[in-house]
């Protein structure tokens, strides 16, 4: 193997691990350009996340699509979170290294209950999820233009914007309780993500988070 192919796919392996965490369940999407959120540029790999419990405030989520740098769109459900707290976060991403066989990149964070993953301005680009999942005060069918909260302000500040019309179907809560979360996402961005007790390790062959 050339140095620099090493180079290229640890680099590429690397950047894609970025902490990531769960959302609600998964909506309609829109294909519509209207819709991307333009802060977004992803590898075309997918990560995978376990979160034991996630407590969110300021909670809304609409359809849209993630560009990779070939251009290649991946329809998301994306989901924001003005504030975030998760007990035992875990989050896995496989890559492939050629000659190297497979290796697993594995984040964890937050496993004392006392001292939970924080987020705020949680941006989440996803495309499947599993979870129990409670709402407070939801409003679903909402026409995502009127969204508000300061994660809404983050992704317009990064350029992103909101659709509109009849690609514009979305649903905010005021609160946003998740258990038992198994989801699998593209992207994510955040104004501040704390992870206490972060551990990190690489292993050969396929140890997903799940």
């Amino acid at each position: 193997m050339s140095t620099s192919y090493g180079k290229t796919r640890w680099k590429r392996f690397a950047l894609v691990m970025v902490p990531s965490m769960a959302a609600t369940a998964a909506i309609g999407v829109s294909l519509a350009n209207s819709a991307l959120a333009a802060s977004f540029s992803v590898s075309g790999q997918q990560f995978k996340v376990t979160v034991d419990q996630l407590k969110g405030e300021g909670f809304s989520q609409f359809g849209g699509v993630d560009m990779e740098a070939n251009k290649t769109p991946h329809p998301v459900a994306i989901s924001a979170f003005d504030h975030a707290t998760l007990q035992n976060l875990c989050q896995s991403v496989v890559t492939d290294l050629g000659p190297l066989g497979k290796w697993t990149l594995v984040l964890k964070a937050g496993q004392d209950a006392k001292n939970p993953v924080d987020a705020q301005q949680l941006l989440i680009d996803l495309n499947q999820l599993n979870a129990d999942a409670k709402f407070g005060s939801i409003n679903i069918g909402q026409d995502a233009s009127t969204l508000q909260g300061s994660a809404i302000d983050k992704l317009k500040a990064d350029g992103g914007s909101l659709p509109t019309g009849a690609q514009g179907f979305a649903q905010a809560a005021k609160t946003a309780e998740l258990s038992k979360v198994q989801q699998t996402a593209y992207a994510t961005s955040a104004g501040t993500f704390t992870l206490p007790g972060l551990k990190l390790n690489i292993t050969q062959g396929t140890n997903e988070c799940y």
